[in-house]
């Protein structure tokens, strides 16, 4: 369970303020395609817009992956059609778009937000025409993002929406996010305004240019998101496809039926390291942690699992785990002293966790299995995070610790399945984020 090493707490709040012309501008862009449109409350145009993400993918730059996907090869006069569950609810939303690995600019002829029906097809009546400073077509310079002006539509918490975007030109490779676990859709031409799915026959488990979902709700009360930041284990591997079984799904829903209900917001790379970056599994954690994780909106609290592909890719000869140099506890724990004062220096509360165990996969050595518990010590004992939590020691098998538990095994020993992944989210004190 998490301990607290620190009481403190302090929130990061963005607030981004419009004016009332430019409030009623983003409104009218985001009416319905089909015309059918509730009229805002009186006054709801002359409050300022305050955005809390709620939900949130780590862009990477294209290449093969785990999985067949359409990053490098990219669009060409095509309609992409994504499927997200966000963790926050509100009456007006937009989408964040990253071209963060284009070399090229990036052409968004058109933009729908909808709930989700089954599968390709949206609710009929709920798809919101996006708008991007009151334009319906927008440019994304090369390694630049964009967000949406806000379009109104009600959305609850856990509630799936789709997010539709019309790439009317040839895009070249795209910034994605390669494991999503989520199943996202492609049809040739422009079918942003469909709420059928039949065009979209076409399917693959990535997330291309979305980045992430922002709300507003009004005058309900706003909470501190929780970041949850790391590699394979973070973004979900062998989670069940299209059912949510992240640690972040189970985390967001343990706040939520313990009464305490906060937004989780999940920035995971699969693969990814503390001290080296990677083609195929992204920056290093330094360099893309304000992006993913301190500067996402509303966030209050960032909870870091990050350091068992440094220490375990040295195990293995796979040509894609490169760089793979022989990392040392020290070096390893100065990558993570780095994000705890990137954190502080946000005023963002900041929670460690020790490594899983990795007995019997292919990261496992004795070497490797000293760093891992070198570091995990260091995690508990050191009070340098401003409070830890123990997935070490809530997986392990109670028969041979330096193994997961059977139970909450995949497969690969490596990685939790989705009993796994909840068990996870039992192990976090929830009054420590």
């Amino acid at each position: 369970m998490i301990s607290r090493a620190r009481t403190s707490r302090t929130t990061l709040a963005v607030t981004l303020t419009v004016t009332a012309t430019a409030a009623a501008l983003a409104l009218t862009a985001g009416l319905a395609v089909t015309g059918a449109h509730a009229s805002p409350p009186p006054g709801h145009h002359d409050k300022a817009t305050s955005w809390t993400a709620a939900w949130a993918s780590a862009p990477q730059r294209p290449s093969t992956g785990f999985k067949p996907n359409w990053s490098e090869a990219g669009f060409d006069n095509q309609t992409l059609r994504q499927v997200v569950r966000v963790t926050e609810g509100g009456d007006r939303a937009r989408i964040r778009l990253s071209n963060a690995y284009g070399s090229s600019p990036l052409r968004i002829e058109s933009a729908t937000i909808a709930r989700t029906e089954k599968g390709a097809a949206v609710e009929k009546g709920s798809v919101r025409r996006l708008a991007f400073g009151g334009k319906r077509a927008v440019t994304i310079p090369a390694y630049g993002q964009v967000a949406s002006d806000a379009a109104g539509l009600d959305l609850d918490a856990f509630e799936s929406v789709t997010v539709t975007l019309h790439l009317a030109g040839t895009t070249g490779p795209a910034t994605f996010h390669s494991q999503s676990f989520a199943t996202s859709y492609r049809a040739d031409g422009d079918h942003s305004a469909d709420t059928a799915g039949r065009a979209f026959g076409e399917s693959t488990e990535s997330w291309y240019y979305l980045a992430g979902v922002d709300v507003d709700g009004g005058e309900r009360q706003r909470r501190d998101g929780v970041v949850l930041f790391g590699d394979s284990i973070t973004d979900g591997f062998a989670s069940s496809t299209d059912r949510d079984r992240r640690w972040s799904d189970a985390l967001a829903e343990r706040l939520d039926e313990a009464g305490k209900p906060r937004p989780v917001l999940n920035a995971g790379i699969g693969g990814n390291m503390v001290l080296n970056d990677s083609a195929w599994y992204g920056e290093k954690s330094a360099n893309r942690f304000a992006r993913d994780a301190l500067d996402l909106p509303g966030v209050g609290t960032v909870v870091v699992l990050e350091g068992v592909n440094d220490i375990g890719f040295s195990e293995t000869d796979k040509p894609t785990y490169k760089p793979a140099p022989v990392v040392s506890a020290r070096e390893l724990i100065n990558g993570h002293r780095e994000l705890i004062r990137q954190a502080r220096a946000k005023g963002v509360k900041v929670v460690g966790a020790t490594l899983l165990p990795l007995g019997g996969s292919d990261h496992y050595g004795e070497r490797a299995a000293a760093v891992s518990d070198e570091f995990n010590a260091w995690v508990r004992t050191s009070g340098e995070y401003d409070a830890y939590v123990d997935f070490d020691k809530a997986l392990a098998d109670p028969e041979d610790p330096e193994r997961i538990a059977p139970a909450y095994d995949s497969g690969d020993h490596l990685h939790p399945n989705d009993a796994g992944y909840r068990a996870m989210a039992r192990a976090v004190d929830l009054a420590a984020l």
